[in-house]
């Protein structure tokens, strides 16, 4: 969760938490429209396709803004803990061992004692927070992101069944979107991980569509 400046949703949210978040939304609505095709075979209602997968989506998205916002507060709260730990040690070695626990270990491997010592004093420094955690505009911003991610992403697969009035036909074609979107997911996922993005991007469409089928498989 990323806190870098107060900007629209593409600085609010981290690049993998738009790639994991559209994810989330394609996987849920392909998971439903495999669900209702296999159910209704050929005699789709397009009508019902359209409201349940935007209906599942819009939903699933508020949840999910609800709990980034829980999240947002959490992480708030731990890094209070922390810095009031730091302050309250009862000696130097202590503080400095909690400094080291809150750092990420291949950073805290490199940082020789003195640095540590440092921070431990700029931190011991610092004024004590005046309030508990609370929740920011730019908080608000990513949970209504987050939102719209996840039901924006059902659109593409979900547009044949607007412009086609071959129902079978449009469920193909549903597929074949959804399966291009799982490859952009996975090279995107790629670059930003260090990873073969063509690589990345198959085994997304691969991972994707097994993760559809157990859904389908335990009834959706």
């Amino acid at each position: 969760m990323s806190e870098v400046s107060d900007n629209p949703f593409g600085d609010v949210l981290d690049p993998m938490e738009r790639i994991s978040e559209t994810l989330f939304g394609l996987i849920m609505a392909l998971t439903f429209i495999c669900s209702l095709g296999v159910a209704t075979g050929a005699s789709v209602n397009i009508q019902t396709m359209l409201i349940g997968a935007l209906g599942c989506n819009l939903a699933w998205g508020i949840v999910d803004g609800g709990l980034y916002l829980l999240a947002r507060i959490n992480d708030r709260g731990n890094k209070m803990l922390t810095l009031r730990a730091i302050r309250q040690a009862p000696d130097s070695e202590t503080a400095r061992r909690v400094i080291t626990d809150a750092l990420p270990p291949e950073l805290a491997a490199f940082l020789p004692a003195e640095q540590l010592e440092l921070m431990r004093q700029t931190l011991q420094q610092m004024p004590e927070p005046s309030h508990g955690p609370r929740l920011t505009k730019r908080d608000w911003t990513g949970a209504l992101g987050l939102c719209l991610l996840s039901f924006l992403s059902t659109f593409p697969v979900v547009i044949p069944f607007l412009l086609l009035s071959d129902a079978r036909l449009a469920l193909r074609v549903s597929y074949a979107v959804a399966i291009v979107m799982l490859f952009c997911c996975g090279y995107v996922f790629g670059i930003q991980s260090g990873l073969r993005p063509w690589a990345a991007g198959l085994v997304m469409v691969a991972v994707g569509g097994a993760l559809v089928g157990i859904a389908v498989a335990l009834g959706g």
